[in-house]
Order: C-alpha cells, then sequence, then structure tokens
C-alpha cells in the first residue's frame, strides 16, 4: 500500500485533475441525496478482501457519490450557515492533507503551528480582546464551544467551595444547538432566557436574580450569540459584560457564524462589548472562506485553557522540554490529535490579503438587504424581521408548514436550489418560515429573484 508505482503516479494525476477541474468550476451540480439502498445498488462492493482499484473507485465517485452531495459552496444553497471557502483555501487544504503534519505540538509541526498562528493574530485582533488573548483552531463551534465551556468550569471549581457542585449555565432560546448539547457533555445545568430575539443584559440580570440561593452559587458562564444561527441576531454584549462583570460570571460569546462580520465596517459596532468576552467562538469554515473542518476558539487568559486542557503521560513530556519549546494547540482545547486545520486560512489570507476578506463580507450584508428590498416588492412573501447580519426570514403568504416542505424538496430535486425552512417565535407559538442565509458572495441578486418566484 506504501509503495510508489506508476499506478500511484497515474492515481495522482488522475486526483490533480479532478482538483483543478473543481477548483476551477464557475458552474456545478447542486447535487442530491440518495439513499443508502439506491447508492448501493449503484456502486455494489466497494470494500473487499483484494480491494477494487484505484481508478475503478475514482471512477465511482465522480459519476456516481460525488453527485449525491450538495456543495456548500454553491450559489444557490442559501440553508442553513453554507460556506464559501476560497480556491486559495481548497488548494491548501489539499497541501495541508499532502503534508501530514501533526498539529497538537510544537516539536512536530512548528512551521504548520506558525501559520495557524499567524492568521490567529488576526482574529484575535478583530474582536479587540486585550493584550495576552490568543486562541487555537479547532474541529468547529461545537469543538470550541465545549473548549470553553470546560476552561470556564475548571476556573470556577478552583475555589473550593464550588468543587462539588453541579454547573450552570444561562443562555438565551436563540443560542445555538451546541450549547445545550455540550452543557450536557460536562454535565451542567442550562437554563434558558426566554428570547429568540436579541439577549439583553436586563433580561439576563432579571434572570439571575430570580435564581435560588443554591442556584445562583451553581451558575459559573453566560454564553451570549454573536450572530444567532437562526436569524442573524447579535445579542447586547454591552449590557451582557457588564452583568457578568457584576456577578463575577464566565462572559463566553459564541460568534461561529457571525463573527466572521467582526470585519465588516458596516456592522462592527454591532459587536462591542465582545472585546470584554472571557472566551470566543468563531468558525473560519463559515464566513472566514476555509474550507470544513476549521473552528476556533480565543481566550482573554490562554493560561486558564491551559491549565484546564493540558494533557499528562510519559509519553508527552518531550513537547514540554525546552528544547521543544513553542506553542503546543493540543493544551488550549479537547483535542490532543489535530491537523493543521488553520493552515488554509493562512494561505487565503496571505494570499489575498484581508481588504478581500472585507469586501466579501459586505458582500453577504448586501445581499441580505437586497433580498429584504426584493421581498418588501412582491405581493406573496412578506417579511418576517428585518435582515440581520447576512440571514434573513420571510413567509410565503397563506402557506403552510407542509407547503414549505414540499417546496424545499421539489427545488432541490430539481437541483436548481437548497433552501429550508425554519421557525421563528411569534408569541406563544413558533411559526414555520422560510429563510436565507448568504455567505457566497457569488450569489447574485438573480438568484434571489428566481428562488422568490418560485414561491408563486
Amino acid at each position: 500500500m506504501h509503495k510508489i508505482d506508476i499506478d500511484l503516479v497515474e492515481m495522482t494525476m488522475d486526483v490533480m485533475k479532478y482538483t483543478i477541474d473543481r477548483i476551477s468550476a464557475t458552474e456545478r451540480e447542486i447535487g442530491k441525496p440518495k439513499s443508502e439502498f439506491e447508492l448501493k445498488s449503484i456502486v455494489g462492493e466497494t470494500i473487499t478482501t483484494k480491494g477494487i482499484g484505484g481508478e475503478f473507485a475514482f471512477n465511482l465517485w465522480k459519476e456516481h457519490l460525488m453527485k449525491a452531495n450538495v456543495p456548500i459552496d454553491h450559489p444557490r444553497h442559501l440553508a442553513f450557515v453554507p460556506a464559501a471557502p476560497t480556491r486559495a483555501a481548497i488548494m491548501f487544504d489539499l497541501v495541508t492533507s499532502a503534508s501530514s503534519i501533526h498539529g497538537a505540538y510544537w516539536m512536530e509541526g512548528a512551521g504548520g503551528i506558525f501559520c495557524e498562528n499567524e492568521a490567529m493574530h488576526w482574529m484575535v485582533s478583530l474582536t479587540g480582546m486585550p493584550q495576552g488573548a490568543f486562541g487555537v483552531f479547532t474541529s468547529g463551534g461545537t469543538a470550541a464551544n465545549l473548549s470553553a465551556m470546560v476552561t470556564a468550569r475548571e476556573h470556577w471549581r478552583e475555589n473550593d467551595d464550588f468543587r462539588g457542585e453541579k454547573g450552570l449555565i444561562i443562555t438565551s432560546i436563540g443560542a445555538h444547538s451546541s450549547i445545550k448539547a455540550m452543557a450536557i457533555v460536562i454535565d451542567a445545568d442550562v437554563i434558558l432566557v426566554d428570547t429568540e430575539d436579541q439577549l439583553l443584559g436586563t433580561e439576563l440580570q432579571k434572570a439571575i436574580d430570580n435564581l435560588t440561593i443554591h442556584q445562583r452559587k451553581r451558575l459559573f458562564a453566560v454564553v451570549a450569540t454573536g450572530g444567532t444561527t437562526n436569524a442573524g441576531i447579535i445579542d447586547d454584549l454591552q449590557g451582557i459584560a457588564a452583568v457578568c462583570e457584576n456577578e463575577n460570571l464566565w462572559f463566553h460569546v459564541d460568534a461561529a457564524y457571525g463573527g466572521g462580520a467582526l470585519v465588516a465596517d458596516s456592522v462592527r459596532h454591532l459587536f462591542n462589548g465582545i472585546e470584554k468576552a472571557d472566551s470566543i467562538t468563531i468558525d473560519p469554515h463559515k464566513w472566514m472562506f476555509s474550507p470544513y473542518d476549521c473552528g476556533s476558539v480565543i481566550y482573554k487568559k490562554p493560561e486558564l485553557a491551559k491549565k484546564a486542557h493540558s494533557q499528562e503521560g510519559s509519553y508527552l513530556e518531550i513537547f514540554k522540554d525546552e528544547g521543544a519549546h513553542g506553542f503546543n494547540p493540543a493544551d488550549y482545547q479537547i483535542q490532543l490529535t489535530r491537523r493543521v486545520r488553520g493552515l488554509p486560512l493562512w494561505f487565503s489570507l496571505a494570499t489575498h490579503g484581508t481588504d478581500r476578506y472585507k469586501e466579501a463580507v459586505e458582500r453577504g450584508i448586501e445581499l441580505a438587504q437586497m433580498a429584504g428590498k426584493i421581498i418588501e416588492e412582491l405581493p406573496h412573501v412578506e417579511l418576517v424581521r428585518e435582515p440581520s447580519l447576512s440571514c434573513v426570514l420571510y413567509r410565503r403568504i397563506g402557506w403552510k408548514p407542509e407547503d414549505y416542505t414540499h417546496w424545499t424538496y421539489e427545488n432541490h430535486e430539481k437541483g436548481f436550489a437548497l433552501v429550508t425552512p425554519t421557525k421563528w417565535k411569534m408569541g406563544d407559538t413558533f411559526e414555520t418560515v422560510s429563510r436565507f442565509c448568504f455567505i457566497n458572495p457569488d450569489t447574485t441578486e438573480k438568484d434571489i429573484e428566481m428562488i422568490l418566484d418560485s414561491m408563486v
């Protein structure tokens, strides 16, 4: 398997041709899933005792399996939070894999980690956090949020009064699902402030004041959101920061989606207060145009994360030795084994410069405002709320939930677009509505108009 022969050379050329075609393509199919039964009937057995051969397996991928995926960078993929990695970042993702770098410790991955850290310095500068703040790249927002929560809890438990207590976190119902999921992982409880709109400092204070004495003792962290996944809403970061400071609570900002907008002059003021956070999550694979998977967590005091996450073992001692001195990413988040997933971001930033990033993010915000204006002019749709960041919530007048679902599947089946419904709280009930999330600068006004016209 590890020898170099003519088959390997030819297979490498095939892969490079596929990569060149994929990167240089200006139009591509949106793709649609097939059932496991359908895929199995098409490709048959692929894992066998003798192997089916690289050329045959690669052809199965190109002709059948690749087409059962939805490319996240399709300009009419406006569901969930899509992505649009730059071609430079995609190319360097290939280089990253081919380079076989273990990115946990400086001793093994100094060159790659250096590049990651250059990109991280830029990201930290966007937040306005104080001198000494720094971060590390993770597999995504979930791992970043978990790493931050573990750090917060361990710092809280440095006080002997809290060692035997089960932790408690406050966030809003608009927070990302990973907050509740990761709280389960660390065996902490979560109290949700009942607002899907902006979480205000006054509402947070009221929630804290309503806690029992024991609940208040257990409370160790507040999670605010810098751009909710559902609607792009930025919480009252200044007000929440003030409450956290007065109440001596860890202040975490989940800006996994919205953090990319820190580079945009038009909305940067909406994030005021983020510089006071104890930790921040930002996903470069969302609005910083990196390939999956590339999240990050930034700490005001990285030494607290190191105290919480640094692993011990006789086989790891050499990495702590002065001879191997350097920044060790494994010390600041939950993973030991890691690829240098920040490398594609570094290469793209180095290639294009930060001004181009600013332009690309501003384009996403412009597309959302454009969509809002188009919706206001059409008789069959209406805005649910004003666009926020690059998210637009709108309703098709007269539709029921099943109409949105049918429309989504119909457009996807045609290979036209992927736009999915969501729910928005209206009073005491949740209404099914439609949603755009703009990340890809290649999305056009015509794309928006065609999608809305398909709802007639």
